[in-house]
């Protein structure tokens, strides 16, 4: 094996491009549900609670777009120089974060439906 680096190849930059695309879907799928919750849930049920949920998904919607932007860029750049693509660690505190709004969108949906 030699130690020159390796040629990036289209298939390489579509892909990066690609996995950028969906975070950005993601990061408009979450901004739209957080948009959806305020209008028609909040709407309906005058709750300040789903407000605050809403703020938060649009919130973590944002957040998914830029850290697309950095993934994407960290890996151009590693490709481009040939080095190893480095690690996201931000992965696991994504599932987190969308964990813990699911976990608070079902909780106030259940406390609006038993009028708790």
């Amino acid at each position: 094996m030699s130690d020159e680096p390796q040629k990036v190849t289209y298939p390489d930059v579509l892909a990066n491009e690609r996995t950028f695309l969906a975070w950005i879907r993601t990061s408009l799928g979450l901004i739209a549900g957080g948009v959806a919750l305020d209008q028609f849930v909040a709407a309906e049920k005058g709750a300040i609670t789903v407000g605050v949920i809403a703020f938060a998904v649009i919130t973590l919607g944002a957040l998914v777009a830029v850290i697309g932007v950095i993934e994407w860029k960290r890996t151009n750049l590693a490709m481009n120089s040939g080095k190893p693509i480095p690690k996201s660690r931000v992965m696991p505190l994504l599932g987190i974060a969308v964990l813990i709004v699911a976990i608070a969108i079902a909780v106030a949906l259940l406390m609006e439906n038993t009028g708790a």
